[in-house]
This record gives C-alpha cells, sequence and structure tokens, in this order.
C-alpha cells in the first residue's frame, strides 16, 4: 500500500482575516484533521507548499508579508495513486507570515488575534510546520514565534527552505550542526528538514514525514471515535 498526499486535490475553502469569523469556522469543524503552515514573510511558504500539494495551491508573491489571512483548504491523501475515500478529508491552514516590519501596528494586533484564536482552538490533530530560511536561520522573530507556540504543546516540524541558495558544502555543513541546539531549545520541534522547493531538495523526504503525522492523526482520530 503507497499512501501520498493527493496532488492537485487541495480545495481552497476560505481565507479568514477576522478572530471571530475563525472561531466560528472551527467551532463547526471540531474534528479537523490536517497541517499548518507558518513562517517569516518571504521565507518562500507558499513555494513550499505548492511542491507538497500541487502547483499552484498557494499564492506566491514578491511582496513580504502580502498574506494577512489564514487560508483553508481542504485536500485528501491517495492509495496507490488513487483518492483514497476511506480517509476522513484534511485540512491545510496556510497561516499569515510573521515578523514583517512594514506592517502596521493594527496588523500586527489583528495577527496576534489570529494566531491566539486559531491555537488556543485547533486539535491536537493538526500538526506545525515552521519554514526558515536557510540563509538566516532562527531569527528574533522566529525565537518569538516559537515563545508564543510553546504554551501550546503542538508537535511541530521544522523546516529550512532555499538551500539551494547556500553554495558551498561548508555553509551546509555548518547549518545542520545546529541541529541539536534547536531540539534542545525548541521543545516541541520533532523534525528538522532541510529542503529547496526549488530545487526539489528534501521534498519527498518533508512530504514523508508530513505524511506520517497525518496518518498517526487519522487513527488517533479515527480510535477515539470507536471508544
Amino acid at each position: 500500500m503507497t499512501m501520498e498526499i493527493l496532488k492537485g486535490s487541495a480545495e481552497f475553502l476560505m481565507g479568514i482575516s477576522n478572530h471571530n469569523q475563525l472561531l466560528q469556522w472551527l467551532g463547526e469543524n471540531d474534528h479537523h484533521i490536517g497541517i499548518a503552515f507558518t513562517g517569516r514573510s518571504n521565507v518562500g511558504k507558499s513555494s513550499l507548499i505548492n511542491s507538497i500539494f500541487g502547483k499552484s495551491t498557494a499564492r506566491t508573491s514578491k511582496t513580504p508579508g502580502r498574506t494577512r489571512e489564514v487560508n483553508i483548504f481542504q485536500f485528501y491523501l491517495s492509495n496507490e495513486g488513487k483518492k483514497d475515500t476511506t480517509m476522513p478529508p484534511l485540512y491545510l491552514f496556510d497561516l499569515p507570515g510573521y515578523g514583517h516590519a512594514a506592517i502596521s501596528k493594527e496588523m500586527s494586533n489583528n495577527w496576534d488575534l489570529l494566531m491566539q484564536s486559531f491555537f488556543n482552538n485547533i486539535t491536537k490533530q493538526v500538526k506545525i510546520v515552521n519554514i526558515q530560511d536557510a540563509r538566516h536561520p532562527d531569527q528574533s522573530a522566529d525565537k518569538q514565534f516559537f515563545s508564543f507556540l510553546k504554551r501550546y504543546h503542538l508537535e511541530t516540524t521544522l523546516v529550512f527552505n532555499k538551500m539551494d541558495k547556500i553554495k558551498t558544502q561548508k555553509d551546509k555543513a555548518s547549518l545542520k550542526k545546529i541541529k541539536p541546539h534547536l531540539f534542545d531549545e525548541y521543545k516541541t520541534v520533532k523534525y528538522i528538514h532541510f529542503v529547496s522547493a526549488e530545487s526539489k531538495e528534501g521534498i519527498k523526504e518533508l512530504h514523508d514525514s508530513i505524511l506520517g503525522g497525518l496518518l498517526t492523526a487519522i487513527n488517533l482520530h479515527l480510535t477515539t471515535d470507536l471508544s
């Protein structure tokens, strides 16, 4: 049995910029299982989503900080290349980027409200993927985000994107040496991946890691329903 994320199956449901509307959606869909992508503005989050879920799933923009909504998609898994109808629908949450200096205080406050509403009300069956630029790892905005996130005790995968921009093997090796420090500093981080959405380096390994988390969440959900 070969399970995969079914590329091209992600259907855009809505973009939510109001925290009350987000609370309403989460309340009406209280058995949601899925994955949430987070990261600083301009780390290639949309390109990475597209490399896993299929071309044009997420809008890419050359303007950092443009996405200020929680974009919600529904997607499916495939079994032997065909949509697996025995599995429940899954959700992809594309969260607004953080750490962009040019946004207004009002937009920053709205981000805080949205994220508090989101992380306070999602289930443990939503896995978190934090994306960082491999050239600028663990910036102050990332540290602030993880400080915010730790109170929720959600399993997190840390992904360093744009590895193709690091030109020497020495620099790549230096980056990978910080893994033990990151695992020690961020207790909720379970996996760390080094990838490039551009060259596809490490994308299959990231896909398989995400898939494993989704299957675990689905099994837990089904077991809970039967108990």
